[in-house]
């Protein structure tokens, strides 16, 4: 396969999204779109893994660093800043039409998001222009959505959009490493390997401050893909993987990943579910990796 590096416009008209395409050798069975999650970016190796390993099965890999990411930013100081919500759903849906047309409108094409990346696909895919979808290391609904939002609003009027504020960062991770606490490191909730934990920690590009308004759409995203409407207008037709780590906080520790499954279920969708038993947020970098991607070929191709 062969790995090639491009800038692909974004919606917002401003941004130039970074982004890498990995192609098979031989005969090619689809397209497969990767959506990384917040506070990281696209060239990691869980991804350059994932994605290798789907080109080499035959599927024209690409994924993209969002805006206010990765090599994505004009500079450090855009980091964290996402600009309106909605700019992130649609860049999804029109780098997959962009791929479509360049590669063929007739091959199927499949979409996975991890993290925030899951709460963006989960919005971009009502409706649907993949033929399956896979969510990953996502959340279920949270009470206090409503309220973090009014909170945010009101200190975006007061200091600006582009401003960090530590109290909002507290209050949505300040828990997250409380299942964790005898390891006495911050991010022990992302993986079970230290070694991967170290290079997040050392990449400029990796665990950087989210603005307001980075946190505002976050939010708004995690609220929006878990609103009744949402679960009612996802297609019955499209085949759904929930895939996470059940030690992951995000998820709830498996509780709101079955409440995501339990409500598509109940909405009469097409949906799998499975959780990896000890494994964290990041299950593309965790324990399970292996597992965990030949599950996603095997649910592609069945």
């Amino acid at each position: 396969m062969e790995m090639t590096e491009r800038r692909i416009p974004s919606v917002d008209g401003v941004h130039q999204l970074y982004c890498r395409v990995y192609m098979p050798d031989g005969e090619i069975k689809g397209l497969f779109h990767v959506a990384h999650g917040m506070t990281e970016h696209i060239r990691r190796s869980g991804y350059d893994n994932f994605m290798r390993f789907m080109a080499e099965h035959g599927y024209i890999c690409y994924g993209y660093d969002h805006l206010g990411h990765g090599y994505t930013v004009k500079d450090e100081s855009e980091l964290g800043y996402l600009g309106e919500w909605k700019l992130l759903v649609k860049d999804v849906q029109n780098v997959s039409k962009l791929m479509k047309e360049e590669f063929g409108k007739d091959l199927p094409c499949y979409l996975l998001g991890h993290s925030m990346g899951s709460f963006i696909v989960r919005c971009a895919s009502t409706p649907a222009i993949w033929d399956k979808v896979i969510y990953m290391g996502t959340g279920g609904p949270n009470p206090a959505s409503k309220a973090g939002l009014a909170m945010i609003k009101s200190k975006i009027k007061k200091k600006g959009g582009h401003a960090v504020d530590f109290s909002i960062e507290k209050l949505v991770f300040g828990s997250y490493c409380k299942h964790f606490k005898d390891e006495n490191d911050s991010i022990a909730w992302l993986c079970t390997q230290k070694d991967t934990r170290d290079v997040y920690r050392a990449d400029d590009l990796c665990g950087f401050h989210f603005t307001l308004n980075g946190f505002y759409a976050l939010i708004k995203l995690q609220s929006l893909s878990n609103s009744k409407m949402w679960f009612k207008e996802i297609s019955d037709k499209l085949p759904i993987l929930l895939v996470s780590g059940s030690d992951d906080p995000v998820g709830n520790y498996g509780k709101g990943v079955k409440t995501v499954y339990k409500n598509l279920k109940k909405n009469g969708k097409n949906v799998q579910m499975k959780l990896y038993d000890g494994c964290r947020h990041e299950i593309l970098n965790d324990g399970c990796r292996e597992e965990v991607i030949n599950d996603i070929l095997t649910f592609v191709e069945s």
